[in-house]
């Protein structure tokens, strides 16, 4: 077990707004991964939390009449509220507003300016006060008289304030040669390009202060300056470590991090400011970043003006979570730009969770209520086409496991999806409802095997659905420490003596009028 150490970050959410369900979608993404990594044998670091600092909080705060940090206190929650309703597994969450945040942060610019890459001077430029972001003048567009950023669509001010600088540029060719020597560093390939032709055309220093507002951390030693939010942001990823102090048992197990899990909106922040920012601050860099696609509804971006944002939290409370975790992975092909509709969502509950895995269940594990005593069935006289059905699943389990080594998640669920298409093909081809008279035995090794495949099927189903598929293991009485891939092969898993429990219909069927 020694190195199987597994991190893995999603964005920390600025909270100024309710959670929407790209929030989400980054989130659960994050969460499977964690989870198949867990079920695979790593010790896995699951990390989320809120960014809580910035002009546009402060605003938020003050047209609120609040403090700001009892602003963010109520607006952290809803998101720590939301970890739970996605039913995620991660292992904390982290604040901005945190101590041990101000300690890393802090550390971080002293390192910063100890190696010559801050200095001060002015900044004049195109600022967002919705992205955080500053823009070029070639990233800008006019409209009625208003500049508005290309790639967002936030409107910008121009700005002018004293400000202390990054030396950026002074990077440019080390990331370069990074980028060229770790292929995988930033993933799809599609936004690798993205971000090396970026930086091909030239990186200018970064302003990381700011003097026109207070909410945030105070620069050391010149307190009418705070630190510019994306520094402060980004550096959550190992102050949740207990960084500085790197000798710690959380550093040294999980940095650097596996993957960042982030949408394609802040590419640049995590494959260009961050990176350098950790070499100047001699800090190994994180392993991968992905970047994936926005979730479109009806074929647009969600936006209020258009009116066509989903709410997650009213999706999962009408259809349930495990059905929005796993149309989201089904329906968005991780990378791209992902359009999803309630109906497609109906449809693909119907058709892959109720009619084909939750039937499956359903129509076994109530044959073996009624002809089995309610115990699975003991055999050891099986046919080519019992073992076939098992060991084609073990044969793949490499290629699965790969599949999610390299972020392709569709690849995996349909995989695993057409295993239980399979199962059902087999109990349908077997019928034990005709062999429990003339060949019980020959029943018994068609139960055994059927019921062998859905317990393997729940394990590899368990990153995606974890909750119908701990209770199909829960059902089947198979031990916590043996839902595990490594058991997926172990041929003693079972009690054939000990009595099935209460099993309950995994999936309803969405009946509509219509």
């Amino acid at each position: 077990m020694q190195n199987k150490s597994f991190y893995i970050t999603t964005p920390i959410y600025y909270p100024s707004g309710k959670p929407h369900m790209g929030h989400a979608y980054s989130s659960i993404v994050a969460d499977i991964f964690a989870r198949f990594k867990n079920i695979e044998g790593f010790d896995v670091f699951y990390l989320t939390g809120t960014d809580e600092h910035g002009l546009k909080i402060q605003r938020e705060a003050e047209k609120n009449k609040k403090d700001p940090k009892k602003f963010c206190d109520e607006l952290s929650a809803t998101f720590r509220d939301l970890t739970k309703t996605l039913n995620l597994s991660n292992s904390d969450f982290i604040r901005t507003t945190e101590d041990r945040h101000y300690k890393s942060v802090k550390e971080i610019w002293q390192r910063l300016q100890k190696s010559g890459d801050i200095y001060l001077s002015k900044y004049s430029g195109w600022y967002s006060i919705s992205d955080e972001a500053y823009y070029d003048e070639d990233e800008i567009i006019s409209k009625n008289n208003k500049k508005y950023s290309k790639s967002s669509g936030s409107e910008v001010d121009w700005v002018e304030e004293e400000s202390y600088f990054f030396k950026l540029s002074k990077w440019q060719n080390k990331l370069l040669q990074h980028y060229d020597k770790n292929p995988s560093f930033i993933l799809p390939e599609s936004r690798k390009n993205e971000v090396v032709n970026f930086v091909k055309k030239g990186l200018k220093d970064l302003s990381v202060s700011r003097t026109s507002f207070t909410w945030g951390i105070p620069v050391p030693q010149n307190k009418k300056h705070v630190i510019y939010v994306w520094l402060d942001a980004l550096t959550n990823y190992i102050s949740a470590l207990n960084f500085p102090d790197t000798s710690n048992e959380l550093f040294k197990k999980f940095w650097p991090a596996s993957i960042h899990i982030i949408g394609k909106d802040i590419l640049r922040f995590h494959a260009i400011y961050w990176p350098a920012f950790l070499m100047a601050a001699n800090i190994p860099l994180p392993k991968k970043i992905y970047g994936h696609g926005w979730i479109l509804s009806d074929e647009k971006k969600m936006s209020k003006s258009l009116g066509n944002i989903l709410d997650p939290i009213e999706i999962i409370n009408k259809y349930g979570i495990d059905q929005l975790r796993y149309y989201l992975i089904k329906e968005v092909s991780l990378g791209n730009d992902g359009n999803i509709s309630l109906k497609n969502l109906e449809d693909c509950i119907n058709n892959d969770l109720a009619n084909n895995f939750g039937n499956l269940c359903q129509r076994v594990f109530t044959f073996v209520k009624k002809n089995c005593s309610n115990k699975i069935p003991n055999s050891k006289n099986f046919d080519k086409v019992d073992l076939a059905l098992t060991e084609n699943l073990i044969k793949t389990l490499p290629a699965l496991i790969e599949n999610m080594n390299n972020q392709k998640l569709n690849n995996y669920l349909n995989e695993v999806i057409s295993f239980s298409f399979d199962a059902n093909k087999y109990f349908n081809d077997l019928k034990p409802w005709e062999l429990k008279n003339k060949d019980p035995e020959r029943m018994n090794a068609v139960l055994n095997t059927i019921i062998t495949q859905i317990k393997n099927i729940s394990i590899l189903l368990n990153p995606i659905i974890p909750i119908a598929s701990e209770n199909v293991l829960d059902f089947l009485n198979v031990p916590v420490e043996k839902r595990k891939i490594t058991f997926i092969k172990d041929k003693n898993v079972f009690d054939y003596q000990k009595e099935l429990n209460e099993f309950n219909i995994l999936f309803k069927k969405i009946e509509n009028d219509n």
